[in-house]
């Protein structure tokens, strides 16, 4: 019998959830935008940027940001198989890894910018593959980690009534006790003040969030949705954190 069969019955309904056709992929326009503004400022200037996307999927979102930053050169990472043809065949350089645990395929110190867009709430162990993340990047590289909000206002008034936040899961089988009716992964969940500890905790400098509304939100709920992703980012639906690795060792 196997030490740690529960985990390994985990891994494995992950895995079907990630390679299977549940899961949809859509690349608005303004996250794509958001997730440049973030990203630009802090590239180099001067030459061609190297940019990797861990769990590019099918790569919509990655080959989306050569329409802001035209210059950098991307690099897709995935372990669905199916999601990495889809985004090679989008024209994405593609290579397959797992992040769980995390072995990049990349030197030390040799990446301008690693990006974790809506992953990190999938991983078993987020503290190995953010220090994956430093390792690879070079000293001045930045590390663009976007996630859903535990705390997003109407996370908050859910649990007034007692029901379960939006994004968070208690079975990779079925929704349970919260909104929605996709089961989609969620492991670990960030507040605005979570996510930026655990990026300075994980030696990042310069950890500047900001704030994005979310698609699924009932229609009466959308200016105020849109309102507070703009203005406070504690209290919107989605985070978009961009931290950068010192140029000397803190």
């Amino acid at each position: 019998m196997s030490d740690d069969p529960p985990a390994t019955d985990a891994r494995a309904a992950l895995r079907q959830l990630y390679e299977g056709d549940e899961l949809t992929w859509a690349a608005r326009p303004e996250v794509v935008a958001a997730r440049a503004a973030a990203l630009g400022p802090r590239l180099p200037h001067g030459r061609p940027a190297v940019v990797v996307d861990l769990g590019c999927g099918p790569g919509d979102h990655t080959v989306g940001l050569r329409q802001h930053l035209p210059d950098v050169h991307l690099v897709g990472i995935d372990w669905a198989q199916r999601a990495l043809l889809a985004a090679q065949h989008a024209g994405l350089a593609g290579v397959r890894a797992d992040l769980d645990p995390a072995r990049l395929p990349f030197a030390d110190d040799s990446l301008d910018a690693v990006l974790l867009c809506e992953v990190i709430e999938h991983l078993v162990d987020p503290d190995a593959v953010t220090a994956e993340a430093y390792r690879v990047l070079r000293p001045g590289g930045c590390f663009l980690v976007t996630t859903p909000n535990l705390a997003a206002w109407f996370n908050r008034v859910l649990l007034l009534g007692g029901v379960q936040p939006a994004f968070s899961e208690v079975s990779a089988r079925a929704v349970y006790g919260r909104p929605g009716t996709e089961v989609v992964g969620h492991l670990r969940l960030f507040t605005h003040r979570a996510l930026r500890e655990f990026l300075a905790g994980a030696g990042f400098t310069d950890v500047a969030i900001t704030g994005l509304p979310f698609h699924d939100v009932p229609r009466p709920g959308r200016p105020l949705d849109r309102f507070l992703a703009r203005r406070a980012p504690s209290l919107s639906a989605d985070l978009v954190a961009v931290a950068t690795k010192p140029r000397a060792p803190v």
